[in-house]
C-alpha cells in the first residue's frame, strides 16, 4: 500500500489579491503567495508590508502544524467589530514552508469579506 505524500508548495499569486471587510481594505498586494497543501484549499498569504497591521491585534492563540511550523494569530478590528483569531502567520516556518515567512493569511469563513482572488 502506498503512503500518501503530504506536500506544501508556495507559488507567486501572479495577480493582485485584495481583502476587505466591512468596507475597509485590510490587505492589498501584487506580491501575495499562494500556498497549496495536500488536503486543504488554496490559501493566499499577504506580505506583512501589504497588510494594515494597525487593524490587527496579536492574540495568545497558537497552533502547530507539522508541515509549516508554529502559527501566531491576530484579531481583526474593523469599524468597532472584532473578529477573533481571523489572521495567522508562521513567523519562523519550517524549511518546506519558507515561502510564507513574513506573510499573513486570513480565514475566509471568519470574515464577512470580499476577496479579489484569481480563479
Amino acid at each position: 500500500m502506498d503512503a500518501k505524500v503530504h506536500t506544501v508548495e508556495t507559488h507567486p499569486a501572479e495577480t493582485r489579491v485584495r481583502l476587505s471587510c466591512a468596507g475597509m481594505v485590510i490587505a492589498d498586494s501584487s506580491a501575495a503567495v499562494r500556498l497549496e497543501e495536500t488536503g486543504h484549499n488554496t490559501v493566499y498569504y499577504f506580505p506583512q508590508s501589504d497588510v494594515r497591521m494597525d487593524l490587527l491585534t496579536a492574540t495568545d492563540h497558537a497552533t502547530v502544524c507539522p508541515f509549516k511550523g508554529d502559527a501566531s494569530y491576530w484579531t481583526v478590528n474593523v469599524n468597532g467589530s472584532e473578529i477573533e483569531n481571523a489572521a495567522w502567520a508562521y513567523l519562523d516556518p519550517i524549511a518546506d514552508a519558507e515561502g510564507i515567512r513574513g506573510h499573513i493569511a486570513f480565514y475566509r469563513g471568519k470574515l464577512e469579506a470580499d476577496y479579489e482572488f484569481p480563479d
